[in-house]
């Protein structure tokens, strides 16, 4: 009896010692160095979106307003393969801090529904930021990303309809996505807005103009984002991948409607405002256990 008391201790010592070298290892100085260069290069992505959609709206660019176009862009321009290199490590880094939101909770959200959602989420942009990965490694060897107008959408689209209860989990997966969409705008509004940033060495008036650049930021990406997930339900809906878009569609769809140039121009500003925002993450940002 006492043996087999015993094997169970060590074991759970050992679990216990081990689920602290991981947590360790989660908010290290080279995690948080890792994450900080995530933010950074997550802002200019969007950053570099935004000035796209401008001269889309301006009708003097052809290139997809979305993350991969953003990477073919700056992989054309000088030193274009160390920024990308630069990227691709800051990918994986945020990719990592959604994981570590996700499993640890450094912002304490929480167990309730709410709580649980939001987190599960994490996991979703971690493979979304994950996977930007793969077209940034293409641009830099010289080969080609996925950036022709929605078509690799409509084509996961469409291979996802042909299986069985396909057409439900397209329209399930829309209704996520507009919901995500909406949380963006509700988060750009909420009073305790975006808790992860320290704003260091800011007087007040610095700090209150840095949270207003991320709170239109944040509710512009989440017009996109909820436009995107309309347009994937729509699909859903009618049986149709053809009306599946991502992002560059959502966009493009704006410069069509009245006032058009307009309202694309103000999400293109927004875009730019995330990603000054988010860019200022690689100086804020502290990780907190």
């Amino acid at each position: 009896m006492n043996t087999k008391m015993n094997k169970t201790t060590t074991i759970d010592r050992i679990k216990e010692e081990g689920e602290q070298e991981v947590r360790e290892a989660a908010f290290s100085p080279f995690t948080e160095l890792l994450t900080r260069i995530g933010f950074g290069a997550r802002g200019l992505i969007y950053l570099v979106m935004g000035v796209i959609a401008i001269q889309v709206a301006r009708g003097v660019s052809n290139t997809p307003a979305n993350q991969q176009g953003a990477l073919e862009l700056i992989g054309a321009q000088p030193l274009g393969h160390i920024l990308l290199i630069i990227v691709m490590v800051g990918l994986a880094g945020y990719a990592l801090w959604c994981v570590i939101r996700a499993i640890f909770d450094p912002l304490h959200l929480g167990s309730d529904a709410e709580g649980l959602l939001q987190r599960f989420s994490f996991f979703v942009s971690a493979g979304i930021y994950a996977s930007l990965i793969v077209p940034a490694y293409g641009y830099l060897v010289g080969g080609a990303g996925a950036t022709q107008n929605g078509t690799q959408t409509q084509q996961s689209v469409s291979t996802i309809m042909a299986m069985p209860w396909g057409r439900w989990l397209v329209g399930i997966g829309g209704i996520i996505v507009i919901g995500v969409g909406l949380a963006q705008v509700y988060k750009g509004f909420k009073h305790n807005f975006d808790k992860q940033f320290q704003l260091y060495d800011l007087n007040q008036k610095q700090s209150i103009w840095i949270r207003r650049i991320g709170r239109f930021g944040t509710a512009s990406r989440g017009i996109v984002i909820a436009l995107s997930g309309i347009f994937l339900a729509l699909a859903a809906y009618n049986f149709n991948p053809a009306q599946a878009q991502g992002i560059n569609g959502a966009l493009l769809t704006l410069v069509h409607q009245p006032y058009g140039p307009w309202l694309l121009g103000v999400v293109a500003a927004g875009l730019i405002a995330f990603g000054i925002y988010s860019m200022t993450g690689a100086a804020w940002f502290r990780l907190r256990r």
